[in-house]
C-alpha cells in the first residue's frame, strides 16, 4: 500500500522475501533523511539504489573525469554522449547548487550506510549509455536534436527552482520531467525512459533475490520509478535474464544513413568528373566552391567555439578532404588539433563538471570547448558539403 510519508514507499512480497520500494527525488534533504531512517532501523539484510555501474563509479569517484582520454572519445565517437552526461550532471548541479545538497544524496548515504553495517548492496539500474542510445533509437533525427536541446537547455535556464518544486520532481523522473517536453510524442521519450527501466530494476532485483536470498530489501529509487517497479515485481512472469538480455540490447543503428556520405561522395566526384570534361576552368571552379564552402563553414564552427586560429586553418584544409572519405570526420581532426595545440590540464578536468553548470564555462574550460570545437566544426562541415553540392549541380547545369 502506498505511504502518506513525506516520501512515498511501497511494500511487496516476493516469494520469501520482503521489498520496501521507496520513492525518493535526487536533489532533496528529505530523501537522503528518510533513507537514514529507515537503514539505522537495522531491519533490511540488504540495500539496491537506481545505478548503473558507470554512475555508481562518477557519484563515488568524482575524480573519475580526470581519467578521461579525450582523444579516445573522439576517435569512438562518444563526444555526443560524453556532452548528454555532462548536460545532465550540470542541470542536477544547478539544483543542488541552489539548496545546498549534492545530487543524488539518497544515493550516497544509502550507499554509505551500506558499506558501513556491510551489507550488500546492489546496482539495480541499466547502464545510462544503454539507455541513451535506446531513447535515441526510439526517436526521429530531428527529435534527437530537440532532446539534446533540452539537455542544453537545462544550463542555459538561469531560473531559481523552489524546494516545493524539488519535491514535485517525485512525480515523475528528473529526465522525463525536465527533457520529456523536447520530444514531439511523449510516448517516444517515455518508454526507454522511464517503463523499460522499470522493467529492467524490477527483473534486477528478481534476478537478486533468485540468486542470493534477500530476506529484506530497502530499494531506493526515484519516485516516478516506484509505481512502475512494483507492478512490475508482481506481474513478471519472463525470467528475470531474459528481460535484462533483452532490454540491454542496443538498437542496430539503420543502413542507410551510412550510406548517404558515401553516396554524397560519389556524386560530387562525378560533379568534378563532369566540370573538368566541360573545361578545366569549370573544374577547377567547381573545386574552388567545394574548399571555400566547406572549409570555411567548418573553420566558422571551429570559430564560434573559439578555437586555437591553427585549429580554425585546419578546420579549412581538412573538411573539404575529410568530406571526401566518411570514415574520418572534420571534428575528429579538428578536435585532435585542439587537444595538441591547448592541451587540457588537470585542473580543466577537475573543474569540469562546476565549468559545465554555466554556458561561459563550456567554452573556458579546454575540456569542454574541445568538445564544442568537435561538434561545431563537424556541423558546420555537414551543412558545408551539402551547400557545396547543391553549388556544383547549378554550375553543371547552367
Amino acid at each position: 500500500m502506498p505511504q502518506t510519508d513525506r516520501e512515498p514507499q511501497r511494500e511487496v512480497v516476493l516469494g520469501n522475501s520482503h521489498i520496501t520500494l521507496l520513492g525518493t527525488a535526487h536533489v532533496s534533504r528529505s530523501s537522503a533523511e528518510k533513507v537514514k531512517e529507515l537503514l539505522e532501523t537495522d531491519r533490511y539484510d540488504a540495500v539496491a539504489v537506481e545505478l548503473c555501474p558507470s554512475r555508481f563509479n562518477a557519484l563515488i569517484n568524482p575524480d573519475a573525469l580526470a581519467q578521461m582520454d579525450l582523444l579516445k572519445v573522439v576517435r569512438e565517437g562518444r563526444v555526443m554522449m560524453v556532452m548528454a552526461n555532462l548536460a545532465l550532471g550540470a542541470y542536477q548541479q544547478r539544483l543542488a547548487d541552489q539548496f545546498g545538497i549534492a545530487p543524488g544524496a539518497e544515493q550516497r548515504e544509502a550507499i554509505r550506510i551500506a558499506q558501513a553495517s556491510h551489507r550488500p548492496l546492489l546496482l539495480i539500474d541499466r547502464e545510462i549509455s544503454t539507455t541513451l542510445k535506446r531513447v535515441a533509437g526510439n526517436l526521429s533525427w530531428w527529435k534527437r536534436f530537440g532532446l539534446f536541446a533540452g539537455l542544453l537547455g537545462g544550463i542555459l535556464s538561469k531560473e531559481e527552482v523552489s524546494e516545493e518544486e524539488i519535491e514535485h520532481l517525485k512525480e515523475g523522473d528528473i529526465l522525463e520531467t525536465t527533457f520529456a517536453e523536447f520530444a514531439e510524442d511523449r510516448q517516444d521519450l517515455y518508454i526507454p525512459l522511464i517503463d523499460e527501466r522499470d522493467r529492467y530494476m524490477a527483473a534486477r532485483l528478481q534476478q537478486e533475490i533468485e540468486n542470493k536470498g534477500h530476506e529484506n530489501l530497502l530499494v531506493v529509487v526515484g519516485a516516478g520509478h516506484m509505481n512502475g517497479i512494483a507492478n512490475y515485481l508482481q506481474q513478471q512472469q519472463t525470467p528475470p535474464t531474459e528481460v535484462i538480455q533483452h532490454l540491454d540490447t542496443e538498437p542496430k543503428p539503420s543502413r542507410w544513413p551510412k550510406a548517404i556520405p558515401w553516396l554524397i561522395v560519389v556524386l560530387i566526384l562525378f560533379g568534378f568528373f563532369l566540370g573538368f570534361q566541360r573545361s578545366p576552368s569549370l573544374g577547377w571552379q567547381l573545386v574552388a566552391d567545394w574548399v571555400i564552402i566547406n572549409g570555411g563553414l567548418s573553420a566558422l564552427g571551429a570559430l564560434i567555439a573559439v578555437a586555437h586560429p591553427l585549429t580554425i586553418l585546419t578546420a579549412f584544409i581538412a573538411a573539404p578532404l575529410t568530406s571526401l572519405n566518411p570514415a574520418i570526420g572534420a571534428g575528429m581532426v579538428t578536435a585532435a588539433a585542439e587537444l595538441f595545440l591547448r592541451k587540457p590540464t588537470v585542473a580543466d578536468f577537475a573543474r569540469l563538471r562546476s565549468d559545465t553548470t554555466s554556458i561561459k564555462g563550456w567554452w573556458k574550460n579546454r575540456v569542454s570547448r574541445t568538445l564544442l570545437v568537435f561538434l561545431f566544426s563537424t556541423i558546420g562541415s555537414a551543412a558545408g558539403t551539402y551547400i557545396a553540392g547543391f553549388r556544383i549541380f547549378e554550375r553543371l547545369v547552367d
